[in-house]
This record gives structure tokens, C-alpha cells and sequence, in this order.
């Protein structure tokens, strides 16, 4: 390294200015991909028990693209590590996108093999979308991260909402195409993640995880001149944080998966249509993604282990109400699907806050990548043991059932608090 150029922080951006700019592209981008996300949720588990026949394997939906999710999850982090967000994320929508054809394809030719295999390809878009929250926070000071994160996750809402309610249109427009009705959705899937890509790709500047990088490494050069005007280094958790933070996701991702992946199948099973269950599902999404600005700011004012407490006792409510409620009550089983979806925000937004703030800068995406995939693959085994629990058992078991395990958080918090 010369001496004659040193880094400093008058040579690079804002950072707060970029983080401004950084988070109206994030929130632009994730109305799109919430269509995306939500409208494969919603009749994923039916077209697959459709083509099928049978309920046992309708969750195999879900435990693919939760499964591609994974894989995803890696490449993005590591695409993010080395070149940064922008082209992390705008690869992950864009392979999403193509996942969604795939779908249409498959749906089209009633071909079931290359429907798992498009399905498992489509949950690039659902790790994309939950990887987009790190972008948020990379820029933001340590004591406003949880709420940077929840910026980007309530952008999710418009999207997430409109993406169910748009299933009976779409399935229409779908027939018109001679594809049957229930892939309609994924044509909006599949446009919505590439427009995403396209919004990142051309306006995600600067990047902010190299942006992030570059201030810090201008704050240590300053730091190495003027040692007086070094702050206060973050304190770190270590590598218990990283443990709890990830056990809190992969909790509440197990949970709300396996819940979720069910309900509208128990739904058609006591009668209800395709446009009941898409209110119940975009009721839900609207839950896991609306309350984040609040989230955020509890998260903030009120510290990671507490919130991370209250999404288990959430998730325990949400599954006893679930199993409550008669099959025939659209109005209770949205409401427990909404708590389901509370209590997974307030998993996430404390889990993420967690991670980020005891990684260190330079392995931060990398990090992030590798939780993810425990989160995704807690999705997967969620929405497949789901089917077969029902098919065992039944629905209101599979609830109670989660519910119980989502109160593993109150212990793991307890204990990390107590090292603490």
C-alpha cells in the first residue's frame, strides 16, 4: 500500500445519503419480488396436489422452492461478497424469474417432474428477497439497523398482499393461454422478479455493501492519523450471537412454513375456494411484512432478545388459535395465520439485527449467505414434514405442534442473556 494516497472518508460518498438512495431502489425493488414471492405460495401446494392426487406430497412444493432457496442463498451471498449486492441480488430475481417459466412450462405439458424441478429453481427468488433486508442494513448506524432492515422488509407488503388476490385474474388470463388456471400466478411471478432485477441492476449505485466496506476501511486509515477521533468500536456478541441469531430465524422459519404451506389445503378441504384462500394467505404475508417499521423500532429501543422472546410466545398463539378455529371460519383462521405472520417478522427483523451486528464487515455477505441457507432448509423440511403430518395426523395437530416448538426461543434467549 503507498503512503502518498491514503483513504480517507472526505474521498468517498455520503454514507447517509447513499443510504437514502439505497433504500428507496431496495423498497422499489421489493414491491416487485413480494408479488413474486407470495403468488407461488399461494396455489404452489395446490397444483401439485392436483397433479398428483394426493395430499401427502402437497407440501413438496414448498420444501423445493425453500429447498432451491438454499442453494440460492449461497450463490447470492457469495455473488454479494465478492462483487457486491447489486449484482447478488439482480442474479437471484433474475433466476427466479426463470424458475417461474419453468412453471408455466410445466403446468402446461402436465409434466410433474419438470414442475419440481422449476419450483426448486423459482426459490431463487424467495432467498433473493429475504437477502435484500442485509442490503438495508449494511450502511445504517448500528443503533437504527433493525429499523433499516424493516424499511426493506415493508416494502414486501404492497406486493405480498396483491400477489394472492391477483390468483383468480391470473388464473383467468392463464386459461386464455390454455395453461391451466392455477399456474396463473407464476406469469405474475415471473414478471415481477424480473422487473426486480431490472431496478437493482440499473439503480442499486452505489453498491452499499462495497460503499460499507470503503468507509470503514477510510474510518481505520483516519483512525491510523488522527487515533483521537477513532469512535468507540460496536460491541460484538461473538460467535454466540451468530448461534442465537440463527436459531431464531430457523425457528421461526420452520414454524411459519409448515403452517402456512397447509392452511390452504385444509382450506379446500372444508370447502373454501381459491379466492378465500388467497385472502387467508395475503392476510398473512400483509402480517409477516406490514408491522416491520414498528418491529424495527422495538427492536432498536428495546433490544434483539427480548423481541426474539416474543416471537416464540407469538408463534405458540398462532398455533393454538390455528388448531381452534373450525375449518369453516375464514375469520379465525386468518387471524391465527396473521399472528403466525407477526411472530415470524418479530423472529426475523431481531435475528438479523443479531447477525449483523456481530459479523464482522469483511465476512458479512458470506456470513449472511450461510444463515440464510440454515433458514431455507429450515423451509423446506417445514413444508414437506408438513404434508405428511397432515396426511398422518391433521391440521390442527401440525399447529399445535409448531406452536409448542416455537417456545425453544424462550430458553436459547435466556441463556444467551445469561452469558451476556
Amino acid at each position: 500500500m503507498t503512503s502518498t494516497a491514503p483513504a480517507t472518508t472526505a474521498h468517498i460518498p455520503d454514507p447517509d445519503q447513499a443510504q437514502r438512495r439505497v433504500l428507496r431502489v431496495l423498497v422499489a425493488s421489493q414491491v416487485l419480488s413480494g408479488a413474486g414471492l407470495a403468488a407461488g405460495i399461494t396455489v404452489g401446494a395446490l397444483l401439485a396436489q392436483d397433479m398428483l392426487g394426493t395430499t401427502s406430497l402437497a407440501g413438496l412444493p414448498s420444501a423445493l422452492f425453500t429447498a432451491g432457496s438454499a442453494l440460492a442463498a449461497v450463490a447470492v451471498g457469495r455473488i454479494s461478497q465478492a462483487r457486491g449486492r447489486r449484482p447478488g441480488l439482480a442474479t437471484g430475481y433474475l433466476t427466479g424469474a426463470l424458475g417461474s417459466a419453468g412453471v408455466l412450462i410445466a403446468a402446461a405439458l402436465d409434466n410433474p417432474v419438470l414442475l419440481f424441478i422449476a419450483l426448486f429453481v423459482y426459490g431463487a427468488g424467495t432467498a433473493t428477497n429475504l437477502q435484500a433486508r442485509y442490503a438495508g442494513a449494511d450502511l445504517a448506524a448500528p443503533g437504527h439497523r433493525a429499523r433499516a432492515v424493516s424499511t426493506v422488509l415493508v416494502a414486501t407488503t404492497l406486493g405480498g398482499v396483491a400477489g394472492p388476490n391477483l390468483a383468480a385474474p391470473t388464473g383467468t388470463f392463464a386459461e386464455h393461454l390454455g395453461i391451466p388456471r392455477l399456474a396463473g400466478p407464476f406469469i405474475l411471478s415471473g414478471a415481477a422478479y424480473a422487473l426486480a432485477a431490472l431496478v437493482l441492476a440499473l439503480w442499486l449505485r452505489p453498491d452499499p455493501l462495497l460503499l460499507a466496506r470503503t468507509v470503514a476501511q477510510a474510518e481505520e486509515a483516519d483512525a491510523a492519523t488522527n487515533p483521537a477521533a477513532t469512535s468507540a468500536a460496536e460491541p460484538g456478541e461473538g460467535r454466540g450471537g451468530v448461534v442465537l441469531g440463527a436459531l431464531v430465524m430457523v425457528l421461526t422459519q420452520l414454524v411459519m412454513v409448515a403452517v402456512m404451506t397447509m392452511t390452504p389445503v385444509h382450506m379446500r378441504d372444508h370447502g373454501h375456494g381459491t379466492a378465500a384462500s388467497g385472502l387467508v394467505i395475503a392476510l398473512h404475508i400483509g402480517a409477516m411484512y406490514l408491522p416491520s417499521p414498528l418491529t424495527g423500532w422495538l427492536v432498536d429501543r428495546y433490544g434483539r432478545m427480548k423481541i426474539a422472546a416474543a416471537s416464540g410466545i407469538t408463534l405458540l398463539a398462532a398455533g393454538i388459535l390455528a388448531a381452534a378455529a373450525p375449518g369453516n371460519s375464514v375469520v379465525l383462521l386468518a387471524l391465527a395465520l396473521a399472528l403466525l405472520g407477526l411472530g415470524w417478522n418479530f423472529g426475523l427483523v431481531s435475528g438479523t439485527a443479531i447477525i449483523t451486528d456481530t459479523v464482522p464487515l469483511a465476512a458479512r455477505a458470506k456470513t449472511q449467505g450461510t444463515v440464510d441457507v440454515a433458514i431455507a432448509i429450515a423451509g423446506a423440511t417445514g413444508g414437506m414434514a408438513s404434508g405428511i403430518m397432515v396426511a398422518a395426523t391433521s391440521y390442527p395437530a401440525l399447529a399445535l405442534t409448531c406452536g409448542a416448538l416455537a417456545l425453544a426461543l424462550l430458553p436459547a434467549v435466556a441463556a444467551t442473556a445469561y452469558r451476556r
